[in-house]
This record gives structure tokens, C-alpha cells and sequence, in this order.
């Protein structure tokens, strides 16, 4: 009888394992590795893992955030509409776009946040996986060794970094780039 319950709970475990896999579990603790994997790295190795960024904002002589967004084409999921304009139910799918915002201080990436409708199914800040991947899976040599990594929760994201004094923003800061008229 033991073994039945054992071979019960082991099936029970393995499916669980499979749910929280498909649903967003993986993508969302990948996102999470990277917010503690990343800090450090110089602005070049961000730009030949992640790419250049979508838009640069200088924030101060010595501080300057990058942007990088994603918009996924499909994002899965059950729309369910209800008659007579009473709204809808969504059923699993994910977010829709994801922002990650890097803060660099002389050069080194001090802080990584992600923005957006970027949730999947289990676990926060999935979407944003595909922006930090090429990261995660070549890491560059000014990033935090893998073994840190193994802090990184699918659920929530890890504790903010503290930011040195130079990150501070004592004026509005500038213009990313010039609107074309």
C-alpha cells in the first residue's frame, strides 16, 4: 500500500511540475534570474547579449537608463465575451507587452525592472523572458556568477538591488532623442 501512495504522490508531483511548466512558471523565474544575474555588467555586454536598447535616457552625467519592449504577436488563452455587453472571462494566455528598464551608473547595470501587462498564466514578469534570454543562455563575463541565480522566484521578483549615490536624479532628465517634426 505504501508504495501505491508513493507512486501517487510522485505522479502528483511530476504533474504539478508539468502545469506550472506550461503555464508560465519557467519563463517567469528566467525573467527573475536576470534581475539579479544582470546587475554589474558593463553597457556593452547588455548591447551584445540583449542588443541595442529601444530607447536611451540619459538621466545624469552619470546615469542612464535603457529601454528594451516587447510585444508578443499571440499570447495564448480563452477569451470568453458575455452577451448584451456584460463584459468577459479570460481564461490562461499571458500579458501582452513587457518593458525592461536597466539603470546604468557609469556604465554597469545597477538595476533591472520589468513594466507592462507582463504576467503569464503562473508567475510574474514572463513575458519579459525573451528580452534577457540571449543573456541567460551565453552569459557575458561582467555578469553575476549562475550560482547567485538560484535565488530567482517564478512568483515574485527578487529584493531591489541598493542603488549608489551617483544613481540620483537631481533634475529632470533629458530627452531621449529629439522628436521628428
Amino acid at each position: 500500500m505504501t508504495s501505491t501512495l508513493r507512486v501517487a504522490r510522485e505522479l502528483n508531483c511530476l504533474a504539478l511540475a508539468l502545469i506550472l511548466a506550461g503555464c508560465g512558471y519557467g519563463a517567469s523565474r528566467d525573467a527573475h534570474k536576470a534581475q539579479i544575474g544582470m546587475i554589474g555588467m558593463s553597457a556593452n555586454d547588455v548591447q551584445a547579449c540583449a542588443g541595442p536598447p529601444d530607447k536611451t535616457v540619459q538621466l545624469n552625467p552619470t546615469t542612464q537608463l535603457f529601454s528594451y519592449v516587447y510585444k508578443p504577436s499571440a499570447t495564448g488563452g480563452l477569451t470568453v465575451d458575455l452577451p448584451l455587453n456584460l463584459g468577459g472571462i479570460s481564461l490562461g494566455g499571458s500579458g501582452t507587452y513587457c518593458s525592461a528598464n536597466l539603470r546604468l551608473v557609469d556604465n554597469r547595470v545597477t538595476d533591472l525592472h520589468f513594466t507592462g501587462d507582463n504576467d503569464k498564466a503562473v508567475g510574474e514578469d514572463g513575458v519579459c523572458e525573451p528580452l534577457v534570454r540571449g543573456c541567460l543562455r551565453q552569459p557575458e563575463p561582467t555578469m553575476q556568477p549562475a550560482s547567485t541565480w538560484s535565488r530567482a522566484s517564478g512568483f515574485h521578483p527578487p529584493p531591489e538591488p541598493a542603488q549608489p549615490a551617483a544613481a540620483e536624479v537631481t533634475a529632470a532628465p533629458a530627452a531621449a532623442t529629439p522628436a521628428k517634426k
